[in-house]
């Protein structure tokens, strides 16, 4: 008797996978979008409004003894390890207890923990918090990505993926606004201001809590663990609102297309393991390479970006937002407008082609700002031209780890290369950058700028080796999930 026999007893065959790809596009998949998505605007606008209102908590009167120093040092540090720490954690759980109820928990964590930032005391409340804020927001990547690919349909899963891990930047275009309005005096007492940012974004992770009630579990996730009544309900249910939006019949499934799996309730870490890092050993390269070189590239420019504007161009630091606003909004249109081609034009060329196209802009930009060629206006420009790629590249990553493994995995594997390529991002990158950028040599900041395009065109020359087909395929086609059986095995089975 097999692991998978002893604990649920049960073999099933099902064409449910290639049910929910061949639906057409629908309002009912805008509303997973908007229930699933938006948790990366939250996470743009809590990066973006701590950093802007680092100067005003350590000012006299902001109701916090902080420095502004503590806030973009240690605060910054313990909400990115506190994102690693969750993405892992609640990764985990997600794989194990399945989407719906890790992608609730995970908001409610983050809605709390933003919610007692804003009445922070002392340093010490504040540092637990934001650790607790990055907590929450880690568990989100892992349990929102699974299922957002695991419900959108195979032919519309890399431009959606991409459009949502881009839209972090719609957030960090909105925390740049709001923190113009709430550090204004005129408006807002010192002590108040900062805690309504923080405020804003629980009161707008309530609304998203409220609109996820009405998101189903993944039907992929209750198939395999022995819940196929309940998976089977769902997709009739979701069949049933397609048809009704679009007033015309469903195309059939495949008729090739059914999956016959033995069901289980769990996975183990030994599994897990053999399977990312033995069988598929060249994709696991892959998901390292792509973390890496997007989490250095955009540690390249972003770190010290204020620093670099009013070190060498005499921009007043009260007026680097507007730059940020500009590159931001770069940073969401490449996903936005790139995206379709990563379905059709497919995931190689893509991926590959954003990396290295961005590598080889912020070599250019190395190249001009050494030789005095660029100001203030004219570097914005180059970053948004290489961001305008870099944040394509960035969101496929995510997309790649999601789909390149199995099903039984997928949780685990987004939220390992998350934290990894966080960790490099948050830890080592601004260790390393921070030296460069801060001393006010040229030659120190095009070093910075020429690491992250090296190792961006890397990882590009990577995904032209090893990346996955993956366009307009079935995740199972993709990675075969570990439950699944052979052909032979399925006159044996119950038909679900």
């Amino acid at each position: 008797m097999t692991t998978a026999e002893a604990e649920t007893g049960r073999t099933v065959t099902s064409n449910i996978p290639a049910r929910l790809d061949r639906l057409p596009w629908s309002r009912w998949h805008w509303t997973i979008v908007i229930g699933l998505g938006t948790v990366w605007i939250l996470d743009g606008l809590e990066v973006t409004v701590v950093g802007n209102i680092a100067g005003r908590l350590s000012e006299p009167g902001s109701g916090l003894p902080i420095s502004s120093g503590q806030v973009t040092g240690m605060a910054a540090a313990l909400y990115v390890a506190g994102a690693c720490a969750g993405a892992l954690f609640w990764g985990r759980l997600t794989d194990k207890w399945g989407r719906k109820k890790l992608f609730m928990i995970t908001l409610a964590v983050y809605l709390a923990a933003t919610a007692l930032t804003a009445v922070s005391f002392s340093t010490w409340w504040f540092f637990l918090f934001r650790f607790l804020t990055g907590f929450g927001i880690g568990g989100e990547y892992a349990a929102i990505n699974s299922a957002i690919d695991e419900l959108i349909p195979a032919q519309y899963r890399g431009r959606v993926d991409l459009m949502i891990n881009g839209s972090f930047w719609l957030g960090a275009v909105g925390g740049s606004l709001l923190s113009i309005v709430a550090l204004d005096t005129s408006v807002f007492a010192k002590d108040v201001g900062w805690r309504l940012t923080f405020a804003l974004g629980a009161v707008l992770a309530l609304v998203i809590l409220l609109v996820r009630r009405h998101v189903p579990e993944s039907p992929r996730w209750l198939l395999i663990h022995g819940r196929d009544e309940e998976a089977e309900r769902i997709v009739s249910s979701i069949e049933e609102r397609v048809e009704a939006d679009r007033g015309e019949p469903l195309p059939p499934p495949a008729p090739d297309a059914e999956l016959t799996i033995h069901q289980r309730r769990s996975v183990t870490f030994v599994e897990i393991g053999r399977t990312v890092f033995s069988k598929y050993r060249r994709r696991a390269v892959l998901g390292f390479a792509l973390f890496i070189g997007q989490a250095f590239l955009y540690n390249a420019i972003t770190f010290g970006f204020g620093a670099i504007l009013t070190t060498f161009y005499d921009v007043p630091t009260g007026n680097t937002g507007y730059y940020f606003a500009v590159i931001a909004v770069g940073n969401f249109i490449g996903p936005l407008l790139l995206g379709k081609l990563f379905d059709t034009v497919g995931r190689r060329v893509m991926i590959s082609s954003t990396y290295l196209l961005s590598g080889l802009l912020l070599f250019g930009t190395a190249w001009l700002f050494d030789r005095g060629a660029l100001d203030a206006t004219t570097l914005t420009a180059c970053w948004c031209a290489v961001l305008f790629f870099a944040s394509a590249g960035a969101s496929s990553a995510y997309l790649t780890v999601s789909e390149i493994f199995p099903m039984e995995t997928r949780a685990m594997s987004i939220a390992f290369f998350y934290a990894l390529g966080t960790a490099a991002g948050g830890i080592s990158g601004p260790l390393l950058f921070a030296d460069l950028t801060g001393t006010g040599h040229v030659g120190d900041t095009v070093l910075a700028f020429q690491i992250g395009a090296a190792l961006m065109c890397v990882a590009g020359l990577v995904a032209a080796a090893l990346a996955v087909k993956a366009e307009q395929k079935s995740l199972e086609d993709v990675a075969r999930p570990l439950t699944a059986v052979a052909s032979e095995t399925r006159s044996r089975s119950a038909a679900v």
